[in-house]
């Protein structure tokens, strides 16, 4: 199992439309893919189901909220529990041997990070301190290691835009971090922030670990960025506009995020009702579609990356 954080501090640059195309594409190549919806705006899970859907099957009790308000994240409900298999989609992937599926958010989700940060408080000594550190941040992690989550070959976490404490479990439980950004100013402003927000996050997560690892019951983390993937791009005559590829060009050269070859352009046409049919778009467009070739690349250098392919790596 491959654990992959989607995030950037900056909203609007197709985080949650690449999620989840990007893991329908790897489900209809036979992988068994499980999306998590850590965003409070919930645009992942409304992917998937409609809104009534989400109100009567799933805001009450099956939510990653319920889990994380738990005093300790996964005492309360296991993790598993709340994994749902989106019904539409999924028809859509009959004739393959893949399978997605889904832990929803809630938009109550907003509130927890204050609820967290409250609870790394409450103890008086320096261990007792360090051990709430490790125990709330490595909650995730710890999650994901349950043997019900043995059958998944890739994870892709979608995070909320900020660093919050739900954000940065999701980085103490991922091996990799996918940057989704828009070429202008304000998108990637915040990459080398970000880079240095999640070193400072590893080296303190690995010293409290280091302190005493043999009571610490958590081992070090070091999740390494997959890359930058530019969405949202403009096309003219088969090319980037050039305004956007000195963007491009200027995190290649300056960011210490790499930055993948694939590309994805702005297609209103293909993402303008995301979400209504409960079905990516790269599942019902046609084989021969630009944007599809796109996404298929892009899977081809993520799963590569990763080295996932179907029937392996489970």
């Amino acid at each position: 199992m491959r654990i992959v954080a989607v995030m950037n501090y900056k909203g609007g640059v197709g985080k949650t439309t690449l999620t989840a195309n990007l893991g329908a594409v790897a489900a209809s190549r036979g992988l068994r893919v499980l999306l998590v919806d850590l965003d409070p705006q919930t645009n992942l899970t409304f992917s998937f189901f409609t809104i009534d859907d989400w109100h009567d099957q799933l805001k009450d009790h099956r939510t990653i909220r319920q889990w994380y308000g738990a005093e300790i994240p996964g005492r309360d409900i296991s993790l598993a529990d709340l994994v749902v298999t989106p019904k539409r989609v999924n028809e859509a992937l009959k004739n393959t041997t893949g399978q997605l599926d889904l832990i929803a958010s809630h938009l109550g989700l907003i509130d927890i990070d204050l609820e967290l940060a409250a609870r790394l408080g409450g103890t008086t000594t320096l261990d007792g301190s360090k051990r709430r550190f490790l125990d709330l941040h490595g909650c995730l992690r710890h999650a994901f290691e349950d043997e019900n989550f043995s059958e998944y070959d890739l994870v892709l976490i979608d995070c909320a835009p900020n660093f919050g404490l739900v954000t940065k479990t999701a980085i103490a439980a991922s091996e990799h971090i996918l940057v989704p950004a828009k070429a202008d100013y304000l998108s990637t402003l915040g990459l080398d922030y970000l880079v240095g927000n999640c070193a400072a996050l590893v080296q303190q997560f690995n010293d409290y670990v280091n302190h005493k690892p043999e009571t610490s019951g958590h081992r070090p983390i070091d999740p390494a960025f997959l890359g930058v993937v530019f969405t949202m791009v403009q096309i003219y005559s088969q090319q980037v506009t050039l305004a956007q590829h000195t963007y491009i060009e200027e995190v290649r050269q300056n960011s210490r995020v790499p930055v993948l070859e694939s590309r994805i352009r702005n297609s209103p046409r293909h993402f303008g009702d995301a979400g209504e049919s409960g079905i990516p778009a790269m599942l019902s467009a046609s084989g021969k579609d630009e944007v599809v070739r796109e996404f298929d690349q892009l899977a081809d250098e993520v799963l590569g990356a990763l080295t996932l392919s179907a029937g392996g790596h489970r």
